[in-house]
């Protein structure tokens, strides 16, 4: 064996050796490859579940912001309109009312003032308005008794 042969076999050895090498590369790169193709089919497949699952929130999500925005218009409307009867009520009432108490107040004065005129009764400004007829009987006697004792001097 010359030394061309030696060299062209172990040339052929390292070819083979390189080809056995890049055999098991092959091999485990298409392992890995199902591995990843079926990673990926799962993946898909919650994938394809999950946006099934979206899309059915987002129509209820749809379904309910309809509702909602019919529930708003509704108490707009509800809100107007008892403002409005509020804004009704008020008109309605508040004159009536203020000329109720501005006449009992007249009434309370015209009362004041008869009371006043009255000669046998106490000044109701004295009493604060109130006279009773006890009052008014000892009232009527005191008065004589202080214009009896008046002459009397």
């Amino acid at each position: 064996m010359n030394a061309g042969d030696v060299a062209a076999t172990v040339v052929a050895l390292a070819v083979l050796m390189t080809t056995g090498a890049l055999a098991v590369v092959l091999v485990m790169l298409a392992r890995t490859l199902r591995s990843v193709r079926a990673t990926l089919a799962e993946l898909q497949d919650e994938t394809l579940v999950a946006v099934r699952d979206m899309h059915r929130a987002i129509r209820s999500a749809a379904g309910d912001l309809d509702r909602v925005d019919t529930l708003l218009a509704t108490a707009e409307s509800v809100s107007g309109t008892v403002d409005s009867a509020s804004r009704f009520a008020y008109k309605a009432v508040s004159n009536p009312v203020v000329k109720t108490i501005a006449m009992g107040a007249g009434a309370r004065k015209a009362v004041r003032r008869i009371r006043r005129t009255d000669p046998g009764l106490p000044d109701a400004a004295a009493t604060n308005g109130r006279v009773t007829r006890q009052k008014a009987s000892s009232a009527k006697v005191s008065s004589a008794k202080v214009s009896s004792g008046r002459k009397s001097r």
